[in-house]
């Protein structure tokens, strides 16, 4: 088999033979050669110690050398280049505590975790397989190599790669593995929780977000994200509704596009309605609230899994107002716009409409028609660029400093500008706004020397 390898890697693998090393490109980016997709990194292993890497290349960084990892940079271009290696005891379920240089790649093969990763490649041997892992791709199968109690043992992040790969490959995870994955769920207490995260935005950012459900299965979100269970715990006995929380939140994540934001908040979007069912004497469930209690409660998961504040304020955002149900009229929607934010907004419609396909046939069409309308008014106002926040206002905090207007009353001033203005764009015009702002003052004066 030809794989096409990027010159510059080439290059590196080229000038490591010149030199009588060995070295090949391994792991991902051979995988994903061998599937026609674009491998984000290219790494490359090596029988050359690292001190040896670092004689033949000018530029490098030591980023690894504790694991055999130099390396190297090529223009604007990055490559790790590592050192054939043996591992040894894993006593934090996450990193070897010594590592054994070998100038055999078998060993070095070994030592990898699924056997689609365990492939290397250069253009002078073509594909090393020792593993399997082109019949796997060809089955379309996650695999680990050698024994995957082994593996698990070793690696406890590998129990969420697995589902991940599963994921971004629409694979399958073969049976002794997913045992085994199952079996180990409980050794993900050991991993951090920022590492947990980035395996989560990995697998809800890939072409089969639903496969959240394998992290459910395998006892993996028991570990994670316990809220999830109990949303595949909690019924809905509603019109509504077809499916219980956890199964109607899945059909929601196939449904909305691979934004990050988007599919975190489609994950949590109902997560606080367990907390607030209430079963009534009729037998009809109300979930009265969940939408305040789920941005409470997303805010505290994305915290817990150490989220950045930005992407955690604007999942936060679309939880809350998730069913926010706008009136299809140019004034709601732009108040709509205003509350929700102007960036998040078209994220809010999509989330809707997922949600909308995710549920019973119950007053279907009522609800397509409000979700559509709302759409087109959307897009009309951002056509005639209404005014939907504070900056777009054509008055300022310094206008109302010249009228000699100070503290918080320049704040109760703009938001009241801004709120008439939501109701008539065609107020948003310099000398009416001054002349609001002229009229709110001297009133404001007038009734404290009334008083």
């Amino acid at each position: 088999m030809k794989l096409r390898l990027p010159e510059k890697v080439k290059y590196i693998i080229e000038r490591l033979e010149e030199h009588g090393f060995e070295a090949f490109a391994v792991g991902g980016c051979v995988r994903d050669s061998i599937l026609a997709r674009d491998p984000k990194d290219w790494d490359i292993t090596t029988s050359a110690r690292p001190e040896q890497v670092k004689g033949l290349f000018r530029r490098t960084v030591d980023t690894g050398l504790k694991h055999g990892t130099v390396t190297v940079l090529l223009g604007d271009d990055q490559y790790e280049v590592t050192t054939y290696r043996i591992d040894g005891a894993y006593e934090d379920g996450r990193h070897p505590l010594t590592v054994t240089y070998t100038a055999n790649l078998a060993d070095d093969l070994l030592r990898r975790d699924f056997t689609i990763n365990a492939m290397a490649y250069n253009d002078r041997c073509g594909l090393v397989d020792m593993h399997g892992g082109m019949a796997d791709l060809q089955r379309k199968v996650i695999r680990c190599v050698g024994l995957a109690d082994e593996r698990f043992d070793e690696d406890a992040l590998r129990i969420m790669r697995a589902v991940r790969f599963s994921a971004q490959l629409n694979f399958t995870i073969e049976e002794d593995t997913r045992r085994s994955v199952a079996s180990h769920a409980q050794n993900l207490k050991k991993i951090s929780a920022e590492r947990i995260q980035m395996e989560i935005v990995k697998l809800l950012t890939s072409p089969h977000p639903e496969k959240w459900a394998d992290l459910y299965e395998l006892g993996i979100t028991a570990i994670i994200l316990p809220e999830f269970d109990r949303c595949m715990e909690t019924p809905q006995e509603t019109p509504h509704h077809w499916y219980n929380v956890g199964e109607h939140t899945l059909l929601v994540l196939g449904a909305v596009s691979d934004n990050k934001v988007l599919r975190l908040a489609a994950l949590l979007h109902d997560i606080g309605k367990p907390e607030v069912r209430f079963h009534d004497s009729l037998g009809r469930d109300h979930f009265k609230g969940h939408d305040r209690k789920g941005a409470e409660m997303a805010r505290d998961i994305m915290r817990r899994l150490k989220f950045d504040n930005d992407t955690t304020d604007k999942v936060v955002q679309l939880v809350l107002y998730h069913d926010y149900r706008p009136l299809p009229e140019p004034a709601a929607v732009r108040r709509a716009v205003y509350k929700i934010g102007k960036e998040l907004f078209p994220l809010y419609l999509e989330l809707q409409w997922a949600d909308y396909h995710a549920q019973s046939l119950y007053k279907r069409e009522e609800k397509k028609e409000r979700i559509l309308a709302v759409s087109r008014i959307y897009e009309e106002i951002l056509r005639e660029d209404d005014c939907l926040s504070l900056k777009d206002l054509k008055m300022n905090g310094n206008d109302l400093l010249a009228m000699g207007i100070r503290g918080k009353e320049i704040g109760a001033i703009l938001d009241a500008a801004l709120s008439e203005v939501l109701d008539d764009p065609d107020r948003n015009e310099r000398e009416w706004l001054l002349a609001f702002a002229k009229k709110w003052h001297e009133d404001i004066l007038s009734d404290s020397e009334g008083s």
